[in-house]
């Protein structure tokens, strides 16, 4: 089982043998080994599995806002088309994250984001103030990934600030918590 030391990235690496518990700080790990296993962990931030199984390459992003809105996604995808990938043989998984609903943000954060690209606007709502919106991050990845060309993608649909079976730092937070768990999600190639 391999993790990295996820930093809120864009950066990939490639897997081809156990790194221990060196692990290397990034958000997102692919490879072609069979019987490596890549995980993910998340606690609000989206996980996304990738799979190109004519190909026989798999990848794992740690997708939160920053990783997302700086290009972890294509990164990734660009890596695993380095070891004979094809995007259009590329499947996705998005995993339990934080919904709209769940996911107040200040009206700076909205601001990074249109400072990218004016588009990406239609991914806030109205919050509980003018200095407060409601980001739609799960709708922002599935956008990035269509975007990207993936063949398909399938969505968990799960809020995990909502949900009693998935762990959410910001619950744990907004309930004074003193830890919030993760969540993972892995996949792995068979021998």
């Amino acid at each position: 089982m391999l993790s990295c030391y996820q930093i809120h990235s864009n950066q990939v690496v490639v897997a081809d043998s156990d790194w221990g518990e060196d692990r290397p700080k990034a958000d997102a790990i692919i490879t072609n080994t069979p019987g490596l296993i890549l995980g993910i962990l998340t606690a609000d931030c989206t996980p996304v599995l990738f799979v190109d199984t004519k190909a026989g390459v798999i990848g794992a992003a740690h997708a939160g806002w920053k990783g997302a809105l700086n290009g972890v996604l294509g990164k990734t995808l660009t890596a695993m088309e380095g070891l004979g990938a094809h995007r259009k043989d590329i499947y996705a998984a998005i995993g339990p994250t934080i919904h709209q609903n769940s996911y107040e943000v200040g009206t700076e954060f909205q601001q990074a984001f249109t400072d990218k690209d004016l588009s990406f606007a239609r991914f806030f709502t109205a919050g509980t103030d003018d200095r407060h919106q409601q980001f739609d991050l799960p709708s922002f990845i599935e956008d990035r990934l269509n975007h990207l060309q993936v063949s398909s993608i399938w969505n968990a649909d799960i809020d995990t600030y909502a949900s009693e079976n998935h762990f959410s730092y910001r619950r744990a937070t907004h309930a004074s918590e003193p830890d919030y768990g993760r969540q993972l999600s892995a996949i792995m190639l068979r021998g």
